[in-house]
């Protein structure tokens, strides 16, 4: 957090690039919601911003215990930026276990603002601290960092002291007293959130006494950090230069939502979304079931089996069919996708990945469903397989699986992950009517020689035709189909003609996939080659590796079955190639199989995403080989 500027006010006044900030504590604590608003506010102000979520993964964690931290990071610029920050440059802990918890994430020298109310004999002991030791009395702790104890609780309840309001209840409202502080000290508006808090518990929740404490906590942690006099500098980040246009803060589900919609409206259909509750996919049909208004049907199936199975129903009847999993979900509706393989219908299959295996850690992020996705099906069963890079190109990622789905009639499976889907940044609204419409053509008369499985000569996808034409019957079902009438049949070669048919269907999808793009040199040293969710930490560690003077560009690839047209040219361009990951070398195994392309792979399963700094530091090292 380098200062640019000082002014000569009272308080001193320093001019800041970037700042990356982190909000930690129970999850009672209202953590996500404070995390938000000062992310509103930031995009409000023009800001370029990237955020991070970080959910315990126990429903009801015991209160003030590790397993029941929440928290909250974001990082807010006046320059471009690509993830929520390495390290945290401030944080605010609501109670020792956010603390303990966080504190090894914030940078030395970084800002420390506790709520010291908290930090009791009992609250330290449920958090594992030893008997008779408080961080904040430690004086390795407090000359490592910039530490600030303010008595959140306490100036919570006496500022609302007069509201009639039970102690449990203005307790509730210490969230908003942090905010308050944070908001005077990186100079934000306090406008935003009294909006939104008199809009959401004043009108739609029609409790306006809630709205008003909550008000009224967030004025007293703000006038707190200006009349306090405990914090010595006041912070600006002026806003970023972003394109011009409309823009709005996006999170990966939220923008997913919008994409399948948009999508779908661009194929003048309906959508069908059935989906069996979990974590972290359950948000797509929250979205969704609030769009009945754009002719989306919602389904909470009874399981991934079911839900799978109900989408292709409402493929084989016409409609766009979507289901939304994670990892185990997936490999449990594999042979649902299998069945919509062999009857050549149009499927969307969202997977927001998650680390595992198993239940494994629920909450946070990986990249291990490649494989499953490329080949966890019985047989020869492929599927085209794309991956948006960040929480607002999972839009246009959910309208090009709309597109290539509904063009070569077969499932699209599209690799989200926790990291991006539940990460936010700005997003440029886009102009709807330049987005290109997605043409279908439905058989709509019966001829003589109507063949079901025919094929287009282009696309080679058999004719989406609709139940109920007079003259278009034919067999359905999951038994090999006979070249043309989609007739059972048990003929050997047949079968292998129509298993490869189906093969180079998918493979077809790269005459209309864009070429893949190259930041940096366009041969030379290093190519750092990434997919997915890495995107951010990638980017940014190439930008600064090449500005300590290394020979390094990055690619990466939004389209991963097939690859682009153009990925073996990009490969063979450098001297080395490097896979980061966070799985042990999923995209890896393809690239070496298929290009015979002697790549190393950058490799992490820690359940969160790569740090810009330790990247940096291991592609240095391969580079001095």
């Amino acid at each position: 957090m380098s200062k640019n500027s000082v002014t000569e006010d009272p308080v001193e006044q320093a001019d800041l690039e970037a700042v990356a900030i982190r909000f930690c504590g129970d999850s009672g604590d209202g953590m996500q919601l404070t995390g938000g608003q000062f992310t509103s506010t930031s995009a409000l102000m023009g800001n370029d911003f990237a955020t991070f979520a970080d959910f315990p993964a126990e429903i009801r964690a015991p209160k003030g215990t590790i397993y029941g931290v929440s928290g909250f990071q974001v990082q807010f610029a006046s320059t471009d930026i690509y993830t929520p920050g390495d390290r945290a440059n401030a944080m605010v802990a609501m109670n020792p276990a956010g603390f303990r918890a966080n504190i090894a994430d914030v940078e030395p020298g970084g800002i420390v603002i506790v709520n010291e109310d908290e930090f009791t004999k009992a609250n330290l002991k449920k958090c594992g601290y030893e008997e008779g030791y408080n961080p904040l009395e430690d004086e390795r702790i407090d000359s490592k960092f910039r530490m600030f104890r303010v008595a959140m609780s306490r100036l919570t309840r006496e500022s609302l002291a007069e509201s009639g309001m039970g102690a449990k209840d203005i307790d509730r409202c210490r969230n908003m007293f942090a905010l308050g502080i944070v908001y005077w000290l990186f100079d934000r508006p306090l406008e935003t959130t009294i909006r939104y808090l008199q809009e959401y518990y004043g009108k739609q929740k029609a409790k306006p006494e809630i709205a008003s404490v909550n008000v009224r906590a967030l004025k007293a942690g703000y006038y707190f950090g200006e009349n306090a006099e405990v914090f010595p500098v006041r912070y600006r980040i002026a806003p970023a230069k972003l394109k011009p246009g409309l823009y709005r803060r996006i999170s990966g589900h939220e923008a997913i939502v919008l994409g399948l919609v948009t999508g779908v409206q661009k194929a003048q259909k309906q959508l069908m979304y059935a989906s069996y509750p979990i974590t972290p996919a359950s948000d797509v049909i929250h979205g969704l079931a609030r769009l009945k208004h754009f002719g989306v049907k919602t389904m909470q199936a009874e399981d991934e089996i079911a839900a799978v199975c109900a989408a292709i129903g409402a493929a084989f009847a016409g409609d766009i069919g979507a289901t939304g999993t994670s990892g185990p979900g997936l490999a449990l509706k594999s042979e649902g996708i299998g069945l919509a393989v062999m009857l050549e219908l149009p499927l969307i299959v969202i997977n927001v990945q998650r680390a595992g295996p198993s239940t494994g850690l629920p909450t946070k992020t990986e990249q291990a469903d490649l494989l499953q996705a490329m080949f966890g099906r019985p047989s020869e069963c492929p599927c085209i397989i794309v991956a948006p890079r960040s929480p607002a190109d999972c839009f246009e990622m959910a309208v090009e699986a709309v597109r290539l789905a509904v063009r070569y009639m077969c499932p699209v499976i599209y690799l989200a992950d926790g990291y991006i889907a539940n990460g936010a940044e700005p997003w440029r609204i886009p102009d709807l009517d330049a987005i290109p419409p997605i043409t279908i053509e439905h058989p709509t008369s019966a001829t003589k020689d109507f063949l079901p499985y025919a094929r287009d000569p282009e696309t080679l996808a058999r004719r989406w035709s609709i139940p109920g034409v007079a003259g278009l019957e034919h067999r359905i079902g999951s038994l090999e189909k006979e070249e043309g009438t989609g007739n059972v049949s048990y003929d050997p070669e047949n079968h292998e003609k129509m298993v490869r048919m189906r093969a180079a269907k998918v493979q077809k999808a790269a005459d209309v996939i864009a070429p893949l793009e190259v930041r940096g040199p366009s041969s030379g040293e290093m190519l750092l080659l990434g997919w997915g969710g890495t995107y951010g930490s990638i980017t940014t560690a190439g930008d600064r590796l090449r500005s300590a003077g290394h020979d390094v560009a990055t690619a990466h690839l939004r389209h991963l079955n097939p690859f682009p047209r153009n990925l073996e040219e990009v490969l063979r361009s450098y001297r080395m190639v490097a896979i980061p990951e966070l799985n042990l070398g999923q995209l890896l195994k393809l690239v070496r199989a298929q290009f015979l392309i002697d790549a190393v792979g950058i490799n992490q399963v820690q359940g969160r995403a790569f740090r810009v700094d330790e990247l940096v530091t291991r592609v240095e090292s391969l580079i001095k080989r």
